[in-house]
């Protein structure tokens, strides 16, 4: 998993703790990234780096991580608190790294533990929990907290669909890809530059928030951390909201965004989700189809680089062909959102 003895003569270096690392259990999650848990001197970390093999923009998205997690430490956002950081590659073989507390919670991705499973009133407020959550992030002074040049908030929202149509272009770089067939891509793209807002005011996005990504208390429906923030990014917080009404409870593909959760039932609805966020941020929703619309294009897109992948032996074709028809029912989505605006 990790050089242990490396790691721990790093921790010396920086004072945490002393002797061997004890306990070193991998952390299982959605992530590719590398996340293993252990004890040293009485006190537990996680610690997190890229995927084995790393990408070319791997140690940057975790270095980004590292900004995110300092920054968010001002704040009342839910997350792991930041321990330490190691941006010295010789470390763990090219990687950076950082180290976390770990968070009491459970990953409704993985599975509910007796009390969500069992007791309806709470899998309806683990929602609502989701959307205070995600106010709390929109509500957050970017610049006030050291993220003032993180992102390229200016141009955000005009830049999106050629960024993701250049996106879904690039996957034909794999011979064995015939190209897209995953709906009316062109359409969708002409409605969103028909119908993008004109303003907005800039925040910071997870980039990728379903309940997938976060951390729940294991005594009730609260949030106790938000997780993986490594397409985190200065631009429109409303795209997190569309993103997540985007996955909930997405018809034929459920196992993508918390399915034990989701088969569970009696969610709130994503009516419900939005009069939450209505209550709790100061943004106006008047475009709130157009940003869910966006995130299904968006993520739709993301999806199909797998199916890409896998068609040319670079991903597990099993994934592959899930991700695919999960792309599926997001263009589904968003054309039924469109002809209902």
């Amino acid at each position: 998993m990790i050089d242990e003895a490396a790691v721990a003569s790093w921790m010396d270096t920086v004072s945490l703790g002393t002797g061997p690392l004890l306990n070193v259990v991998p952390v299982t999650g959605g992530t590719q990234n590398v996340m293993v848990r252990f004890d040293r001197a009485g006190r537990s970390y996680i610690l997190r780096r890229g995927p084995v093999h790393l990408r070319p923009r791997s140690n940057d998205q975790i270095a980004r991580e590292f900004r995110v997690l300092e920054a968010l430490g001002k704040t009342g956002v839910p997350h792991p608190a930041l321990i330490a950081t190691c941006d010295d590659t010789t470390v763990l073989g090219g990687a950076v790294f950082y180290l976390m507390e770990p968070v009491d919670g459970f990953n409704a991705s993985v599975g509910l533990p007796e009390l969500h499973r069992t007791d309806a009133q709470v899998r309806h407020d683990m929602g609502l929990h989701l959307v205070d959550a995600l106010a709390e992030l929109s509500e957050v002074d970017h610049v006030a907290v050291g993220l003032g040049d993180f992102g390229k908030p200016s141009g955000f929202l005009e830049r999106q669909v050629p960024r993701w149509l250049g996106e879904l272009e690039s996957y034909n770089v794999f011979a064995e890809y015939p190209g897209p067939d995953i709906g009316p891509v062109d359409e969708v793209a002409r409605w969103l530059d028909e119908h993008r807002p004109t303003d907005y005011r800039p925040g910071i996005i997870h980039g990728d928030f379903h309940a997938a990504n976060v951390m729940f208390s294991r005594t009730g429906p609260e949030v106790a951390a938000v997780v993986d923030w490594e397409m985190c990014t200065i631009g429109d917080p409303l795209l997190d909201l569309g993103w997540l009404l985007a996955t909930w409870q997405l018809p034929g593909a459920p196992e993508e965004f918390a399915g034990p959760l989701t088969r569970a039932g009696n969610l709130a609805t994503a009516g419900e989700l939005a009069a939450r966020y209505a209550e709790r941020a100061t943004r106006r929703l008047d475009d709130l189809t157009w940003y869910i619309v966006l995130a299904c294009f968006k993520l739709g897109i993301i999806l199909e680089g797998s199916h890409a992948r896998a068609l040319a032996g670079k991903a597990p074709m099993e994934i592959g062909d899930r991700l695919h028809t999960t792309t599926l029912r997001l263009f589904e989505r968003a054309v039924t959102l469109m002809e209902g605006n």
